[in-house]
């Protein structure tokens, strides 16, 4: 399968700079997430990431499981995935889940897919600050990440509310940190937060996680905060203060929700710009 990346995600652009984080088809439609508490997703998706990005015109994706879903192989997506650019698979799953075989099996497959730079751990911190994976595991975890001489880069999830957290130690081991508000009225203070979070893990890089949904409140992401943390990641990036922004998810982008319009038509307008 050929690369279709267009011309307005080379390097130095907006658009290079921007991710989709995408799960499989479906994963977030009600009659799924009802084991997992429901999102209340006013519609049914059936919309798979590469079509997500697509969608919105974004080359970089970001795939994670949702729970235990999908089982391995994960060939097949990876397959799937090589008209992206540059592509982050998971080792720690939606719920902070983390299945050794798994992660071997993930650990794997940058040796057939060159366009896998690097692995996501979602959900890693639970209650307290206490990280899905040990800081023993991280160190064993990082001796592993050159594969086939290539330096691959690993992300965290980290949530506005956890900055106040022991989340430090850990994310020593992380490369580069996802930053999430997940309850949108807390956007208030995404400010404030992000610099907390700067200030607890300095040096380390910085992509800021924008949903189009408000999964915190399970209710549609009112316009005004949709273009809020838009415009702010936009002048981040221009400041160098962050080094990508992503776009979630995929499996909702097919249900006219506004924020995801919204969304689309931002980075339609932005994303040949110089940064």
């Amino acid at each position: 399968m050929a690369q279709l990346i267009p011309s307005d995600c080379r390097a130095g652009t907006i658009g290079d700079k921007l991710w989709i984080w995408t799960h499989s088809a479906g994963a977030h439609n009600n009659d799924f997430t009802t084991r997992h508490a429901g999102y209340r997703i006013p519609g049914h998706s059936r919309m798979t990431p590469v079509e997500g990005a697509a969608y919105l015109g974004v080359w970089n994706l970001m795939f994670i499981r949702f729970f235990d879903e999908p089982p391995p192989p994960l060939d097949p997506y990876a397959i799937s995935f090589r008209p992206m650019k540059r592509v982050v698979m998971p080792l720690v799953d939606a719920g902070g889940l983390s299945v050794p075989e798994v992660r071997e099996h993930v650990l794997e497959l940058p040796r057939r897919f060159p366009n896998i730079v690097g692995f996501v751990m979602d959900d890693f911190f639970g209650k307290g600050g206490a990280p899905s994976l040990p800081t023993s595991e991280l160190e064993a975890l990082r001796k592993r990440l050159v594969i086939d001489g290539r330096k691959m880069d690993l992300y965290v999830v980290l949530y506005s509310t956890q900055v106040d957290w022991p989340v430090a130690e850990a994310l020593d081991y992380c490369d580069k940190i996802t930053f999430w508000t997940w309850q949108s009225e807390d956007l208030a203070q995404l400010e404030e937060r992000f610099a907390r979070m700067e200030e607890i893990a300095p040096g380390k890089g910085r992509l800021l996680g924008c949903y189009m949904y408000d999964y915190g409140n399970k209710t549609i992401m009112p316009p005004d905060r949709m273009r809020m943390q838009l415009d702010l990641g936009l002048r981040w990036l221009k400041e160098k203060r962050i080094e990508g922004m992503i776009l979630l998810a995929s499996n909702i982008c097919d249900i006219e929700l506004e924020a995801v319009e919204l969304t689309r038509q931002w980075v339609a307008r932005h994303r040949d710009e110089s940064v």
